[in-house]
Formats: structure tokens, C-alpha cells, sequence
């Protein structure tokens, strides 16, 4: 033993681990030696294509619900998207509203995760998420457990169900463009 296996894992990937064991998932996330902070790190990592990574793409909405006399809040919307493909913010606004960069900070704060590190389940706080119907041009895919070393296997019919009800849309810029 090098004592490697005895070492607590991160409390975020520990979130993740217990809200996967309490949805039934059959997959527990396990620790990667490199951290895997881009979708290409996780693929090379995992031996997998890079579509295969459910990358987790963070953007800030502008406005939002708001008290009587106090200022809107913004909020965390949360893409997962295959790692192969880029998010066309154009087609999210559409979905969700006006949206501005989400910084570190901001990303840390709402969802609890560093950037690198994003996973689609355990924020913090309640987070708009969507997912994107080109993660189903794969059976397996991995998306990251709350830490940059950190990821879970799970296959793309599963992300509904442990999104609490995500919806799945086309966010992304076309492949033949």
C-alpha cells in the first residue's frame, strides 16, 4: 500500500459521492492521478474521446427574481456539454436571458466548486442547468465530481434524473459551421 488509498477524499467530490449513492447511481466517482481541469486533461486521463466529457460551463444571468426594494440576483447557469463542442451563448440567452462572464469567484460561490472542477450535481446553491443533446451521441460519458482530480461515469439518460429534471436542448455551435 502507498497509503494513497487512505487519504479522505476532497468534500466536494464527497458531496457528489453521497448525492450519487442516494440517487441509486451506479457509479461512484473515483480520483484521477493528473487533474483533469480542461475536457481534453479528463479524456487523455480516461483513455476516452473528448466528447465523452461532460464538460460543466458556467455562465452569470443578469437579473432575476428580487424581493420588494432589493436588487436582483444573479444567477448560475450551469451548460453541461460535450467536451468536443462550444456553447453558443447566443442560443442559451434565447433560453434563459441575458447572460454576463461568470468569474472564479462567482463560480466558487454559487455552485461550491473550483473551476476544473464543476460537477453538474451538489451546487450550493441552486443553479439553472441545462443540458445539451449532443452528450447523446455517446453511450458512457464522464463528468466532473467536485474537485479537479475528481470525475463519474455516467451515461447521458442519466443526467436528467440526477439534475432533478434538467431539460436537455440544443446549445451548442453547429458542427458544420
Amino acid at each position: 500500500m502507498c497509503g494513497a488509498e487512505l487519504k479522505p477524499l476532497p468534500e466536494g467530490v464527497q458531496r457528489v459521492a453521497a448525492l450519487l449513492q442516494a440517487k441509486g447511481h451506479p457509479h461512484a466517482p473515483v480520483m484521477l492521478d493528473e487533474a483533469a481541469r480542461t475536457a481534453q486533461q479528463a479524456a487523455d486521463a480516461l483513455g476516452v474521446v473528448l466528447g465523452q466529457i461532460a464538460k460543466s460551463i458556467v455562465f452569470r444571468r443578469k437579473g432575476g427574481a428580487a424581493g420588494e426594494g432589493e436588487p436582483a440576483q444573479e444567477t448560475a447557469v450551469l451548460v453541461i456539454t460535450s467536451g468536443d463542442l462550444r456553447v453558443d451563448e447566443q442560443k442559451v440567452e434565447a433560453l434563459v436571458g441575458k447572460l454576463g462572464r461568470a468569474d472564479a469567484d462567482f463560480v466558487k460561490a454559487r455552485t461550491g466548486f473550483a473551476i476544473g472542477g464543476v460537477s453538474p450535481i451538489g451546487h450550493r446553491e441552486p443553479a439553472l442547468l441545462l443540458i445539451d443533446r449532443e452528450l447523446f451521441r455517446f453511450d458512457d460519458i464522464w463528468a466532473a465530481a467536485g474537485h479537479p482530480h475528481g470525475v463519474f461515469r455516467l451515461r447521458p439518460q442519466d443526467l436528467p434524473h440526477l439534475t432533478g429534471g434538467a431539460p436537455v436542448v440544443d446549445v451548442t455551435v453547429s458542427r458544420t459551421a
